[in-house]
């Protein structure tokens, strides 16, 4: 059984098992909850402890990561400017869409106040300073007081300024600094799988509260979010073929035949990487030659989750939408920025990892608490598999756009003209990378 799929049986025998406690013995929910509550409170802390450190060092690598990529040559160069901005028109999106969803189906009154006041650790909601005060902020006088106190856009902007000037440094230099944050990221990765493998149960003691004091409205409102945030990555994801068809100069009908395949595959998988042969047959049945299709799509699956941060943001507006917390158009325009700029960093993580490391920033960013993540991760299976497909098509629509000018006609056999090999062997689809979406 999965590591998702576990948590999230977690979730679902949690909250039924509280909703029952509630209706048949209702006198002992105190004294479960009494129980249940510091476990799931100590699993919460355990992975909230990662995400600082965890945050900094994506930031540093990706940056490093991305800045050795675009100096590979003028494609590669060409395709990250693309990448960086859909990345940003993905967040605007949330930041549109998510609050027009939630007007148009809001969620239910009755279970967002039960949820309220049902959720561990988050009675306490951060305060966005004033615009003034909050702008002067930025740049952190203190990192670490900056770091003890979650204020994450000053170690957003801390962290970019090291890896730029990283950049301008001696060249041994600046591998030892790669090294040593990439070492950094390692570690909490293996410490959030060891947080994440005891996750059912802090989910199971998480839900069992849940349950015990909202009802079955939590059920019903885990489905709103669901629906709400796969809205979102729905909308972000069709935008592929319009730029398939403008940006890449390809009919309609031809591109969606040729995404197909992948799609299927990343369905299945919910792996971007298992979808790369997939793709790279799919570019080349629509005239892409391999020697773009093969520096673009790997590219592309390595540094680029068109949907991230689209998604991401929308879990953070929901959040805020669901605990009251007023959004103003400076705080979407500022959390458009964080989600974008998280995105760089969190593109090579698992679903479950980056799920936490993503969001998090966005979230205290715009004043909604971090603690609804470690309920809301259990049901991400599904939004995860939305994830992917987004992913898959725009990386397909993006590898149309940047060879419009190369692409020869759809069918001729243009392997021979490749310089650029594409690793699609069993050991490369089965390392940890393929899970990854």
């Amino acid at each position: 059984m999965s590591q998702a799929t576990r948590i999230l049986m977690a979730l679902v025998v949690g909250l039924g098992g509280g909703i029952a406690l509630a209706a048949v013995q209702p006198a002992a929910v105190e004294g479960t909850i009494a129980i249940a509550q510091p476990i799931g409170t100590a699993w919460l802390h355990a992975l909230q402890m990662t995400i600082v450190p965890l945050v900094v060092s994506l930031l540093i690598t990706g940056v490093a990561a991305t800045a050795a990529a675009a100096q590979a040559g003028r494609l590669a160069g060409r395709a990250i400017a693309l990448y960086i901005g859909l990345l940003f028109c993905s967040a605007l999106a949330a930041a549109i869409l998510t609050p027009l969803f939630l007007e148009i189906v809001p969620l239910p009154r009755e279970s967002a106040a039960a949820l309220r006041a049902a959720m561990i650790g988050a009675e306490t909601i951060p305060t966005v300073p004033p615009l003034g005060q909050f702008f002067a902020d930025v740049i952190p006088g203190n990192v670490v007081k900056a770091a003890a106190e979650n204020s994450f856009l000053s170690l957003i902007i801390f962290a970019l300024i090291f890896a730029f000037a990283m950049t301008r440094i001696a060249g041994e230099l600046r591998v030892l600094l790669t090294q040593f944050f990439t070492a950094i990221r390692d570690t909490m990765l293996v410490v959030i799988e060891w947080v994440l493998w005891i996750g059912p149960v802090g989910v199971f003691a998480l839900a069992l509260v849940v349950g015990a004091r909202a009802g079955s409205g939590a059920f019903g409102a885990l489905i709103h979010y669901i629906a709400t945030v796969v809205a979102v990555g729905l909308t972000v994801s069709l935008a592929a073929y319009p730029l398939a068809v403008f940006g890449g100069r390809t009919r309609l009908g031809a591109y969606a035949r040729a995404a197909l395949p992948s799609q299927a595959v990343a369905v299945s998988t919910q792996s971007s990487l298992a979808s790369l042969p997939a793709m790279v047959e799919g570019a080349t049945d629509l005239g892409v030659p391999v020697a773009t299709s093969g520096v673009t799509l790997p590219l592309a699956v390595a540094i680029f989750r068109a949907t991230g941060p689209a998604m991401n943001f929308a879990v953070a507006i929901y959040i805020a939408v669901w605990f009251e917390v007023p959004l103003s158009p400076a705080t979407l325009a500022v959390g458009t920025i964080v989600a974008t700029l998280t995105s760089l960093g969190s593109v090579s993580l698992p679903g479950t990892v980056s799920y936490v490391s993503a969001i998090a920033p966005v979230a205290a960013t715009i004043g909604a608490p971090v603690a609804p993540l470690g309920l809301l991760v259990a049901v991400e299976t599904i939004p995860d598999i939305m994830r992917t497909l987004g992913n898959v098509m725009m990386d397909l629509a993006t590898t149309l756009t940047l060879s419009r000018r190369t692409r020869a006609a759809p069918g001729e056999d243009l392997v021979g003209h490749s310089s650029v090999s594409v690793s699609t062997t069993p050991e490369a689809l089965n390392s940890p990378n393929a899970s990854r979406t």
